[in-house]
């Protein structure tokens, strides 16, 4: 009876640790950053969206707040509301109240297992799109009373408010380029089609968005280099330190991605990977297919320890992980904008070859699933090829902003 109060005792206390105090909550570049006191479980976080009106929300387990002022009085232009609650015992939830729907990648910080970033949306929310649905019809019979009374003197000028949803929001919000070299890497070529799903090769869909890629950034102010202009292999030497001898400031590296027949109407979705070690059984999978071709008859010794320690060094790894976030948040803004099911994939690292030899921001973006067949229709159709290109571009431009801002800081 006694062992039985004392695991009783150990396992009460165990679950009352467990337990991370939501400390701080700000507004910052952006983005709601969540402070806890302790680690906390990343992905036991709930994330969904409801509509009318659309909102994101996040549902943190084993948290709580610190105190009932905790994220009281946020306010943005980039939302209609923000509200933070204790929404059970020990529950905290976040609502996101925006306009419409945007690209929302929350993340951990590499290194920082106490704090949650939640970007917020790129553009801002419009008051008299909110105005407009409270008002409904009496907005209506206004202006109709105006015209009417011009049209009396004579005089009928007729002025129309732009509406919500016809708003431009491709504009650039981000200052241009100076000139800076982005190389692009269209991966596979020649004899290595890379992944095949219902006749299509993947050697030819990245380098079509490749291209792609290099209008969008040259539009931008950017000077960029393509690894690849035609269906040619490059060797290992050749893909790992392009970078390098170009003095580029980013590398990113375009792939789309497969799985075996039997997973092929399950599995789709948009990833952004960076070099790191990983034990994630996926991400390993996915490495591993990519680097299948790039290390071929270079020896299993090397294919197995394909991170070298010494490229693993925090800055490079970091500054890669803050470009992947900010490529992934922009393709799917922009893909969502247009299309419904687009799945987000996540940020992810993985032990990818192609990104050891560049000592730079470095990326790779799996830009779907060639085996999926709504997907692979959607990847070989120009639009959606100008919605991913225009994505990474508007990645690309906006990490570049930011470490700009942070260097005047």
């Amino acid at each position: 009876m006694k062992r039985f109060v004392l695991l009783w005792l150990a396992s009460a206390v165990w679950l009352v640790a467990s337990i991370a105090i939501l400390e701080k909550v700000e507004l910052k570049k952006g983005e709601l950053r969540l402070q806890f006191n302790d680690r906390y479980n990343k992905g036991a976080i709930r994330h969904f969206t409801l509509k009318n009106p659309y909102r994101e929300i996040f549902d943190i387990p084993n948290a709580r707040l610190k105190h009932s002022r905790i994220g009281k009085g946020l306010r943005s232009s980039h939302c209609h509301s923000i509200r933070i609650s204790q929404y059970k015992r020990n529950t905290v939830r976040i609502v996101l109240e925006t306009e419409r729907g945007y690209g929302c990648n929350p993340y951990r910080p590499l290194f920082s297992y106490k704090s949650y970033h939640i970007p917020l949306p790129p553009f801002k929310v419009g008051k008299k799109h909110v105005a407009k649905k409270k008002s409904g019809k009496k907005a209506k019979t206004k202006v109709s009373v105006v015209s009417s009374k011009k049209k009396k003197h004579g005089k009928r000028r007729r002025t129309v408010a732009p509406k919500a949803h016809m708003i431009d929001t491709s504009k650039n919000i981000y200052a241009r380029g100076n000139g800076e070299l982005i190389v692009i890497d269209a991966g596979h070529g020649g004899h290595d089609t890379g992944a095949i799903g219902g006749g299509k090769r993947e050697k030819d869909l990245v380098l079509q968005i490749a291209k792609r890629v290099e209008r969008q950034l040259k539009k931008r102010g950017f000077r960029v280099y393509l690894t690849r202009r035609t269906d040619k292999f490059l060797k290992l030497p050749q893909r790992t330190h392009i970078a390098d001898r170009k003095d580029a400031r980013i590398f990113v590296s375009i792939h789309a991605n497969s799985v075996p027949r039997s997973k092929r109407n399950r599995v789709h979705g948009i990833e952004t990977f960076y070099l790191q070690k990983t034990r994630d059984a996926k991400s390993q999978r996915i490495a591993a297919r990519e680097n299948r071709a790039v290390l071929k008859g270079a020896g299993t010794s090397l294919s197995k320890k394909v991170i070298i320690d010494s490229v693993l060094n925090g800055p490079k790894i970091i500054e890669s992980n803050k470009l992947a976030i900010d490529v992934q948040r922009r393709m799917l803004a922009n893909l969502r904008a247009h299309y419904r099911g687009v799945k987000d994939g996540g940020v992810r690292h993985a032990p990818f070859w192609v990104l050891v030899g560049a000592s730079r921001p470095s990326i790779l973006v799996e830009v779907g699933y060639i085996s999926h067949p709504k997907e692979r229709a959607r990847l070989f159709t120009p639009r959606y090829q100008e919605l991913i290109a225009k994505g990474i571009a508007e990645g690309i431009q906006r990490y570049l902003n930011n470490r700009k801002r942070e260097i005047e800081l």
